[in-house]
């Protein structure tokens, strides 16, 4: 696409970013007290077209080679992305569910389930790439050194250069030698059939015949199967042959990631050159304006107070206050104003009174509100402020003269008269500091009073009372490189395989509002899943202000049965983040670090790694083994509870800053302690079985990625029937079962079909209904839950007391 397509694009966007940033204004005016339908539609509307111009916004910020409209997407971009985690986390606590059912809002603004779901954005595999490579070359310098690669690796001798090419070139030999064997038995084994086979006798014309009825018979038979494809495609039953090829413009894109990597290099190299032209043809211009205005605000203050003022102190802004559109007695009283201000302070200093310890309580939680209060986003400053320079830089801006989309010159110059407005003003106020002085000297000479002498500061004698204690750094002495071998060596540190989010298939959930209105609680597909781990942890970990701003999630606990994809899960977070992965599971550290100080040593090691190789995942597979209500006799060797009490602690230490996050796995979550383990984990999700859509996809997913080939004679309906209540892990153990060397071959001839996956199926576990009804049980009593429990509760005694009052009035 040409450079005028993204322009365009991004201009599209913005329209519809101003149409938003007015429904950001309606919201404030709806009460979810009085109108709680109306105040979630809103919510909905609003959350489903930031995710619209979210993907809208990064592809004109992977693609878009203009250096400085790109920084302008970026900072959109971060923008929206921490709004709809904003808009999102509103709706979780004010809709007491993880999950929400936005089939009707869909169906209603003709959008399919694709168009809403959350991306993960370009730039993060590029950054996860970038990461990789260089973890790659870190770890293989660390484990072994004689795996460097070649520009790394130190050149290898002669001889044993010819020993490698000789064992490839004998296994070569071999393998060809192996194939012309197995050919000659093939053709000896034909000749030996032909020799029993009885002589068979027929007419010429009979074969003849013969042969034209077999043809004819299957060019029939191909020909009718085309024509019904074609009627199928011609009423809409079917995709066409050009919506089945998938659309690929990989080299355009990687084409313009180049051009974008050079013209953003051109324009960091640019940067400094412009700044000291800007510096050199007008800092002296500047420099004369700020000291005639400093001049005449001296005079000007003389001329109605009879004394000249007193500068104002760097703290204060120094000379910037001076250009404010202020008078100079205004000036003068706000100066005044803040200085008498601190003298009370300091008077106030020795005569505190200590306010009682509600008071305190109070003002810790004014503190607390005031720090983020109701409906406040940090995000939103920024979506306007993105908004407010597109309009007045670039919507009316002309580029005819920029087909490249190179940076620009003169709008670099105008960001750089800032900065350089900015460096002057700072040295002129050191000269008219000076100048002032002289000044004084000169008129104020025979008035002045000799100085005071200044008090000396207090020595403060011991240690403050709110000073924090340091934490005790076990490891001081030792390098990054050093506690990363001792944990691999352990199995702590682990290698990740790479699997991308989109493997875990789900699809949407069709009919979620409309059970909802029959008063049916509808169960989240593994669509909702795989949008809320989007959202609670890659976006998070792949951004770091975004996870230093968004709302903080420090741990995630994902539960169900066996097989539903939770290991995949947080594979599939360390891949698309190129995050550091560290098992903490109870097996895995059964044996290792004894004692007490050995469990401090290790929960330390693997945190202060973490966080020196951000962003960082601490799994914990069985997370119910370390809330256990009972140790089994089998287990109590494996001290399953060792992190029991430790491993709050260090979460709390886990800041915004560090992109660090805690992920649980557990098969068995009722077999825990509900507080402890509600207390570390900030988000549950249960992850249900997959639904009739979602098996659809599965089976047929997985059957092409083993080589299989999806034909009408295999009937997938049947199988996603069938094989309701068995987990996509199983299905995979099946397809995999099947789908082997020789069946794949066979297939040109006999086509799969539902069949041959049946009774590989009939011998594999489902989940039981005892099972299942025991995750929905511990589901309910989740903090999340019973919260929804009351709130439903009160609903239904208000709407009780409501139609008793109502009939009470009728009698």
């Amino acid at each position: 696409m040409a450079h005028s397509t993204y322009t365009h694009m991004w201009m599209r966007t913005q329209s519809n970013l101003k149409d938003i940033l007015e429904l950001e204004s309606v919201g404030t005016s709806i009460d979810i007290t009085k109108d709680a339908a109306a105040f979630f539609r809103y919510q909905t509307n609003l959350y489903i077209k930031y995710i619209r111009i979210f993907r809208k916004l990064e592809i004109i910020q992977d693609q878009i080679t203009h250096p400085q409209k790109w920084k302008v997407v970026d900072m959109l971009l971060e923008g929206v992305m921490g709004r709809i985690l904003e808009v999102r986390k509103e709706m979780v606590d004010k809709g007491l569910s993880e999950f929400h059912f936005m089939d009707d809002v869909i169906q209603d603004l003709k959008l399919t389930p694709n168009n809403v779901e959350i991306p993960i954005p370009k730039y993060f595999s590029r950054q996860a790439e970038k990461l990789r490579d260089q973890r790659r070359i870190f770890f293989t310098k660390l484990l072994q050194p004689e795996l460097l690669t070649p520009e790394e690796a130190a050149p290898q001798s002669s001889d044993e250069a010819v020993r490698i090419i000789q064992i490839a070139e004998r296994a070569r030999q071999g393998r060809l030698r192996s194939r012309i064997m197995r050919d000659i038995w093939r053709e000896e084994q034909r000749e030996k059939n032909r020799k029993l086979l009885p002589p068979v006798t027929m007419e010429p014309g009979d074969a003849a015949t013969l042969i034209q009825k077999t043809w004819k018979g299957y060019n029939q038979r191909k020909q009718t199967i085309r024509e019904r494809e074609e009627e199928f495609e011609f009423i809409g039953m079917a995709p066409s042959e050009d919506f089945k090829k998938p659309v690929t413009d990989s080299g355009k894109m990687d084409a313009r990631h180049v051009l974008q990597q050079q013209y953003m290099a051109d324009y960091e190299k640019a940067q400094p050159i412009i700044k000291q032209t800007v510096m050199d043809t007008e800092g002296p211009d500047i420099k004369e304006t700020y000291r005639e205005q400093i001049r005449h605000w001296f005079i000007e203050c003389y001329n109605t107070s009879g004394k000249f003022p007193d500068y104002p102190t760097v703290e204060q802004g120094g000379s910037s206050i001076i250009f404010a559109e202020k008078m100079p007695d205004q000036l003068l009283a706000e100066i005044t104003e803040q200085e008498l201000e601190k003298e009370n302070q300091k008077s106030k200093k020795g005569n505190v009174v200590e306010a009682p310890k509600e008071e305190k309580k109070e003002k810790k939680g004014k503190q607390k509100s005031e720090a983020k209060p109701e409906g406040f986003s940090y995000f939103l400053p920024n979506i306007i402020e993105g908004n407010n320079i597109y309009t007045t830089m670039w919507k009316e801006r002309d580029e005819s003269s920029n087909l490249r989309q190179q940076y620009d010159v003169e709008l670099e110059k105008e960001e750089k008269r800032e900065a350089v407005a900015i460096e002057i003003r700072l040295q002129v106020d050191e000269l008219m500091r000076e100048e002032l002085k002289n000044l004084r000297m000169a008129v104020e000479r025979d008035f002045s009073e000799p100085p005071k002498a200044k008090p000396k500061p207090k020595k403060g004698k011991g240690k403050d009372k709110g000073a924090k204690k340091k934490e005790k750094d076990f490891t001081a002495n030792r390098t990054v490189a050093s506690l990363c071998d001792e944990l691999i060596e352990q199995g702590v540190l682990k290698a990740v395989p790479q699997v991308a989010l989109s493997s875990f298939l789900g699809d949407f959930s069709y009919l979620g509002s409309t059970l909802l209105s029959a008063n049916i609680s509808p169960m989240p597909s593994l669509y909702d899943i795989r949008q809320v781990v989007t959202m609670y942890a890659i976006l998070p970990l792949g951004s770091q202000p975004l996870h230093e701003k968004a709302p903080l999630v420090k741990s995630i606990l994902l539960a169900g049965p066996h097989g539903v994809g939770k290991k995949m899960l947080v594979h599939s977070i360390c891949t698309e983040t190129c995050a550091t992965l560290f098992d903490l599971s109870a097996k895995n550290i059964a044996g290792k670090y004894p004692g007490k100080i050995g469990l401090q040593m290790l929960l330390h090691m693997v945190f202060k790694v973490a966080k020196l190789l951000q962003p960082s995942v601490v799994w914990i597979d069985d997370a119910e083994k370390t809330f256990l209500k009972k140790v089994p006799k089998e287990e109590k060797a494996l001290e399953p509870k060792r992190l029991k009490k430790d491993l709050p602690k260090v979460l709390k230490q886990v800041k915004a800053e560090d992109r660090i996050l805690l992920v649980g796995t557990s098969s068995r979550p009722f077999d825990a302690e509900l507080k402890p383990l509600f207390k570390v984990y900030d988000r549950i999700l249960l992850i249900p079985r997959a639904d009739y859509a979602s098996r659809y996809m599965i089976w047929k997913n997985l059957i092409e990625r083993n080589g299989g080939i999806v034909t009408n004679a295999l009937d997938l309906t049947s199988l996603a029937k069938i094989s309701d209540g068995y987990t996509p892990g199983r299905l995979v153990q099946v397809v995999k079962s099947v789908l082997t060397e020789h069946r794949i071959h066979q297939q040109t001839k006999t086509p799969l079909t539902a069949n041959n996956f049946l009774r590989a199926l009939s011998k594999t576990e489902p989940i039981y209904q005892q099972e299942e009804t025991a995750l929905a049980n511990w589901a309910a009593k989740t903090p999340l839950a019973r919260k929804a429990q009351r709130a439903r509760r009160e609903k239904e005694a208000l709407a009780a007391a409501a139609q008793e009052a109502a009939s009470k009035k009728k009698r």
